[in-house]
């Protein structure tokens, strides 16, 4: 049993952020209602890669022409499709419906489209009082930009990121997975529990206006906060940190590493372990203040001893002085950490039609009691859409296949 056993949220979100959200709630044991158009969520056809039975094989998976996309199959798991039509007044009553049963409701349409629905949340409130409504924009629902569509990369160059990123000399680079939806979709999580909890107190729900631009210009912490202080920009340091030296990638002989120096005792350890005393005794660099303002000098120095010898040898090196190191991983190397392996982070998961899918495991499995875990495969394109409307709102068979010959609502039809 999970954390959220018993729990029902409506999923009425589309491409990461709502749906990363909502992944988590089902990990955590929440039954998820997955509301999807006829030609369902748009991550389903952003690839390759794609994956289909023909493709799986003993010696891994094959990209596929069409199928389930990687996209999609990585924030949709343990959840339940529905394929309803909401530009059907019928499809609008059976969501509403849905939303009288539900606890939590996420949503990601622009500010004021699912008014137009009698989807929105003035109205779904009249008829479930209690329920938490999380609306997920790119601006949220008031100032001048709150009517503009909002996407990751656009928000990743209005809050700041893209011009602490990448190499001093080089353009500015945006982070390559979508950083702030993911973050959206965490705040968005932690919002709706601190929502649930005040519930259980006063009996009320409440909407949740939650923006891509609040979170991405908020995650910008400590960068944020110094230039309040001190009115000046902060600049692209490519891999150092802006505000401690030495930290970052270094380039060994045959491959690169990250040294991330923490106090001046690591620091010191450091110079013994690449049997550079001086660069310790000089007191210009006994302090990070020192080294931060030094940063050219020394920085330069470290860098041409660390490429005279293997990765493999200052990371032993490193590690024997109790000095923070690690390797730079590809993503192969990095899935086959022994670290990764013991924490559960690549999983296997049976699917009714592609056999059994490697996913990713959740980093909340760790609880005493009641881990995190996959419920169940991210699911096909309504294949719970005849499970849903019997078991929750009672239709009959008959009325959901009068429903779908009327193109109100769609099952699961193997390709």
């Amino acid at each position: 049993m999970g954390a959220l056993d018993g729990l029902k949220v409506l999923d009425l979100s589309r491409i990461l952020a709502g749906p990363f959200c909502t992944q988590m709630l089902a990990d955590l044991g929440a039954e998820v209602w997955k509301i999807e158009p006829p030609r369902g969520d748009d991550t389903r056809s952003w690839g390759p890669p794609f994956v289909s039975a023909k493709a799986s094989g003993e010696q891994g998976w094959e990209v596929a022409t069409a199928g389930e996309s990687a996209y999609y199959l990585s924030c949709n798991r343990g959840k339940k499709s529905l394929v309803i039509n909401l530009k059907d007044p019928r499809g609008q009553q059976i969501v509403q419906e849905l939303a009288r049963q539900a606890d939590v409701l996420v949503e990601n349409y622009k500010t004021g489209d699912l008014a137009r629905y009698g989807l929105d949340y003035a109205r779904l409130s009249q008829l479930n009082p209690g329920l938490i409504y999380l609306s997920i924009t790119g601006y949220g629902h008031t100032g001048p930009r709150a009517q503009e569509p909002g996407y990751d990369v656009a928000v990743q160059g209005l809050c700041g990121i893209m011009s602490v990123t990448g190499e001093p000399e080089g353009p500015p680079m945006r982070v390559p997975v979508a950083w702030i939806d993911l973050m959206t979709g965490m705040n968005g999580a932690i919002a709706v529990l601190a929502a649930l909890q005040e519930r259980s107190r006063s009996g009320l729900g409440q909407h949740l206006d939650l923006a891509l631009f609040d979170v991405g210009l908020a995650a910008m912490v400590n960068l944020a906060q110094s230039y309040l202080l001190t009115g000046q920009l902060p600049e692209r340091l490519g891999n150092a940190h802006p505000q401690i030296v030495p930290y970052g990638a270094f380039e060994a002989a045959d491959g690169w590493f990250m040294l991330t120096i923490g106090n001046d005792e690591q620091y010191r350890r450091v110079c013994e372990a690449i049997g550079h005393p001086e660069l310790w005794e000089d007191a210009r660099f006994q302090s990070n203040a020192g080294r931060v303002t030094h940063r050219a000098e020394l920085v330069p120095r470290l860098e041409a001893i660390l490429r005279t010898r293997p990765r493999q040898e200052w990371l032993e090196r490193f590690s024997k002085a109790g000095v923070p190191v690690t390797s730079v991983n590809n993503l192969a190397e990095a899935l086959a950490e022994p670290q990764a392996q013991a924490r559960g982070l690549r999983q296997q998961v049976p699917h009714p039609w592609l056999g059994t899918i490697p996913l990713l495991g959740s980093p909340l499995s760790h609880f005493s009691r009641t881990p995190a875990q996959i419920q169940a495969h991210p699911p096909l394109l309504g294949e719970h859409t005849q499970e849903v409307l019997q078991t929750v709102l009672g239709l009959l068979p008959a009325q959901i296949a009068e429903l779908e010959a009327a193109g109100v609502v769609k099952t699961w039809q193997q390709p």
